[in-house]
């Protein structure tokens, strides 16, 4: 009889029930709905912190299993929060302009009205007209299907490029973290159509909630945040599980074999690539409507990095070490950089946790790198008292062949 998807991956329904308690537990303790022990700015951080999360899921996917290491998916990440960004910006400046013109004595034109909103967004560049690039801003349902449509056809047309060239490695690394200065670069610019380093800000007031309180928004996005996390797991998880997963993870340890057996090799990295991009362009759409702000240095390469980061302390090739990893960084990171973590006095000099944080978290990454390349998600083997096989010696192949001979004597 043919077990059920979760049967067989009990990891799955397990991770979705501490998902599902940790989401009740935070309601219940928030302002909103509960005790208020918790406060909304801190229910936001928690928020972002599963948008976080589900980024570096997708990154776990395309590194941990397809061994991809991109340094561009932070690039998708902030391009998601863009494509949400323009709407909430737009409906937004949008009431406050009819508003304003309502008390003219002639009944406003939609002319008029559309130049009000583009006067009220991008006179601070200096310009008085949308941008093409707003053309869908007004709709939420356009914008909505950009922040899918957008991220993932850069994600397809880069990664056909570079895979059909048969790039590996360190240059594909090295290609996708220039092809995300680009992109920064580029939106740097006042004549992006993005209003340059000033970005896009307000973020966290959503049009027609404008009577609802920040505690209670606050726990509406970290049920979204939730609930994207959970199926974005669910759907990584089936993703790996079956043949496919078989595949990238054959692709990861010996590409040329899998080349030779027949196997499109390009057209499931490009699949992974294009997955992943639009994965993390989602959690980005989440994430920066609690963040309240963005701009182009949110594209960053080092953003990327970070996002590696996380994934290595978490242990990548586990997808609930990578959300292990980016929960238990962030956090820190938020405590650290925050001003919460107290201030060390030596006599001869103070240690400020602002200035050292980025030091103990290079340190963190060469110490996991070097002494627990299993990262966090490795004490999870350890309680279950797995242990990676002795292939030393072993049958690796159909026949008793001198490489068998001389892995048997080291």
């Amino acid at each position: 009889m043919t077990r059920t998807f979760l049967a067989r991956n009990p990891s799955v329904l397990i991770f979705l029930l501490i998902l599902s308690l940790f989401t009740l537990g935070v309601t219940v303790l928030s302002e909103a709905y509960g005790v208020a022990f918790l406060s909304t700015s801190f229910i936001k951080t928690l928020g972002k912190t599963l948008c976080l999360c589900l980024a570096a899921l997708a990154m776990d996917l395309i590194w941990g299993y397809a061994g991809i290491l991109s340094l561009g998916h932070m690039a998708f990440f902030a391009l998601g929060g863009y494509m949400i960004g323009m709407w909430l910006m737009y409906a937004r400046t949008e009431g406050i302009v009819i508003t304003a013109l309502s008390n003219e004595a002639l009944p406003a034109t939609a002319q008029e009205i559309q130049n009000g909103i583009a006067a009220q967004i991008f006179g601070v560049v200096g310009a008085s007209e949308l941008p093409p690039v707003w053309l869908f801003a007004h709709s939420l349902p356009l914008q909505l299907m950009l922040v899918v449509l957008v991220p993932g056809l850069l994600a397809l047309i880069f990664g056909w490029l570079a895979f059909r060239s048969r790039v590996t490695g360190v240059y594909l690394s090295i290609l996708t973290q220039a092809m995300t200065l680009a992109l920064a670069l580029y939106l740097f610019q006042n004549d992006s159509g993005l209003r340059g380093n000033n970005g896009l800000s307000g973020l966290q007031n959503i049009p027609g909630l404008d009577g609802v309180s920040q505690d209670r928004v606050s726990v509406w996005f970290l049920w979204a945040s939730a609930a994207a996390l959970g199926l974005g797991y669910l759907l990584v998880a089936w993703v790996v599980s079956g043949k496919f997963g078989s595949v990238i993870r054959a692709i990861r340890d010996d590409e040329a074999r899998v080349r030779f057996l027949g196997y499109s090799v390009e057209g499931y990295k490009l699949f992974v690539f294009t997955l992943t991009a639009i994965i993390a362009a989602i959690a980005g759409a989440l994430y920066y409507p609690q963040a309240g702000i963005i701009n182009p240095a949110e594209l960053a390469p080092i953003a990327s990095i970070y996002l590696a980061v996380w994934v290595a302390i978490g242990g990548r090739g586990r997808l609930y070490g990578a959300v292990i990893g980016a929960a238990f960084v962030s956090l820190l990171s938020s405590w650290f950089t925050g001003g919460r973590a107290p201030s060390i006095n030596l006599g001869f000099y103070t240690i400020n946790w602002v200035d050292w944080w980025l030091i103990l978290l290079g340190l963190s990454f060469v110490g996991v790198t070097l002494f627990a390349p299993k990262g966090i998600g490795g004490l999870v083997d350890l309680w279950q008292g797995l242990r990676s096989p002795d292939r030393k010696g072993a049958d690796l192949g159909p026949g008793d062949g001198a490489l068998l001979e001389k892995e048997a004597k080291k």
